[in-house]
């Protein structure tokens, strides 16, 4: 069983003492799922909804005349998220490790699409690489930090998964379309196909506390594509990017910009799936009593 942190345990806990004695299919166990499905999927956004708050919260309340410029400021506050979720034992170093990856992965694409004007930063500061505040990284390890963090929260399992070195290739070409489509005929449409073709026997597995769902993993994609799209609206509503068309004035984001993060998705579970090789259904772990129960 992967190793929880103490939130993870205190909800196990609770889900424990709730379902002593009721029987599985009841319908107070299935509340008391529903109730651990949503703790648990809150937990695993708690780095991208701490660092959403502190973008909204700049927006709102942060001085215009502050010696400390906004963007650098949401750079030090990212940092110290981060930090504070190793020091207090809230995040695993090797969960820190694959967020990692996703903070270079994210950066350098920053880098490139701000270059050709895909989108803007606003506002002045010292902590940023070619004009991109390194606050940008940290919201694709938020999306890093969400994932590896379900794959243990919820004892993911996959029935069907791909060749991994097949998933790597479908990566690869992704990641490359995201700069190439500026300069060659962007083959999004084909990877999208391909995505399906490859990724659209798979079924996953999510362990609740005792209950089990399965799940196409496709349909996955496309839910927490839909929940970064919505968290990317805020973002650009509190002035942490902007796109062309909202130069003038803020707009919602084109409903388009949901395949670009499906695409996303992709690159990440490719990333997850190196460091936590995906595990078949056989022998789908029961949850282990927390300490003290």
């Amino acid at each position: 069983m992967m190793r929880l942190t103490s939130v993870e345990e205190r909800i196990d806990a609770w889900a424990h003492r709730r379902l002593g004695g009721v029987p599985e299919h009841g319908w107070r166990a299935r509340a008391v799922e529903f109730v651990v499905f949503v703790l648990k999927q809150a937990w695993a956004c708690i780095f991208g909804a701490a660092l959403l708050a502190a973008i909204v919260a700049a927006k709102l309340w942060y001085p215009d005349d502050a010696a400390l410029a906004r963007n650098d400021a949401l750079v030090l506050a990212a940092v110290g998220i981060q930090f504070a979720m190793l020091v207090f034992r809230l995040e695993t170093v090797r969960e820190a490790s694959v967020i990692l990856m996703f903070h270079v992965v994210g950066t350098a694409m920053e880098i490139f699409k701000t270059d050709v004007g895909s989108w803007v930063y606003t506002g002045d500061g010292v902590l940023h690489i070619a004009g991109v505040p390194l606050y940008s990284g940290f919201m694709y390890a938020a999306i890093g930090s969400y994932m590896v963090r379900v794959y243990r929260l919820f004892d993911l399992r996959f029935d069907r998964y791909p060749r991994r070195w097949i998933t790597a290739v479908l990566a690869a070409l992704i990641y490359a379309n995201f700069f190439s489509h500026h300069w060659i005929w962007d083959f999004r449409v084909v990877l999208f196909a391909a995505t399906f073709v490859i990724f659209g026997f798979c079924t996953m597995y999510v362990r609740i506390y005792r209950a089990t769902v399965q799940l196409p993993i496709l349909l996955s994609f496309v839910g927490v594509a839909f929940f970064i799209w919505v968290a990317e609206n805020i973002g650009t509503w509190a002035n942490a990017w902007q796109y062309p068309h909202q130069e003038s004035g803020w707009e919602i984001v084109s409903l388009a910009k949901l395949g670009s993060w499906f695409l996303l998705m992709i690159i990440s579970v490719v990333l997850v799936a190196w460091v936590y090789p995906p595990r078949p259904p056989d022998g789908l772990e029961r949850p282990v009593l927390p300490r003290g129960s």
